[in-house]
């Protein structure tokens, strides 16, 4: 049964319509990637599904509750990953992953800290638990971001352009990252990137939107839209290709 069902969503702000008629599933621990070129709703999307938008038109549904109608409800199944991190600067990595523990939970101190640890420690920061976000990498920002997204163990995470930013070696890792983190946890992703490498290493499924088409032009596997799609605008995306 998917986790999350997206019913003919859309949205217009004023007489502009972003997209329109915008339908999937996404089945419980998969890597679904939302992809398209700049200014194609990727990002709107995202928005409705985690309840910072009210679509205009249609229904988006999140472990069985309607973003619409159950926002509170949709934001206790999901993580969320924003683009820069948006990591607290004056609060240590240990304190920023720990703060969603003691907004929403009654544990004791002590169990919250032990808890952001091991967090920590599933992303690789043991070592910098201690450490102010200015004082490390862009990496590391990245990291610690899904740590504080994971600490309240959400059967969602959703990640806003997790690659931007960063040198290649470190996507690699940060993809080999997220594709253990589904593995061992079982967690579903629902990844927002235009990052080709990326998409073809950790994508189990992706929908392509296009801003002039004002709405999803493909859906499936990338390897089969990068090989077989005979959409213009879907083979040029995937081989790098102008039109």
């Amino acid at each position: 049964m998917a986790i999350i069902t997206v019913q003919n969503a859309g949205q217009r702000f004023g007489s502009r319509t972003i997209f329109k008629n915008v339908s999937c599933e996404i089945e419980r621990s998969e890597i679904f990637v939302i992809l398209g070129g700049s200014g194609c709703g990727k990002s709107t999307l995202m928005k409705q599904m985690i309840g910072l938008l009210t679509p205009t038109e249609g229904e988006i549904f999140i472990a069985g509750h309607s973003v619409r109608t159950e926002v509170q409800a949709v934001r206790r199944t999901i993580g969320v990953m924003f683009q820069a991190g948006a990591l607290f600067g004056s609060m240590t990595l240990l304190e920023n992953v720990a703060l969603p523990l003691a907004v929403f939970t009654d544990l004791p101190v002590a169990a919250r800290l032990e808890i952001a640890r091991l967090k920590l420690a599933l992303v690789g920061l043991s070592h910098a638990v201690q450490l102010l976000p200015a004082e490390i990498s862009g990496g590391m920002v990245k990291r610690a971001a899904i740590a504080r997204a994971l600490v309240l163990d959400p059967p969602v995470l959703f990640l806003d352009e997790p690659s931007a930013g960063l040198d290649p070696i470190t996507s690699a890792g940060l993809d080999k990252l997220i594709l253990t983190l589904r593995d061992s946890l079982g967690t579903t992703f629902v990844v927002v990137t235009h990052e080709l490498s990326s998409i073809l290493t950790i994508g189990d499924r992706c929908m392509m939107l296009d801003g002039e088409a004002q709405g999803m032009i493909a859906l499936g596997r990338p390897r089969d839209l990068r090989d077989t799609s005979t959409m213009p605008k879907v083979k040029a995306f995937f081989n790098r290709e102008t039109l």
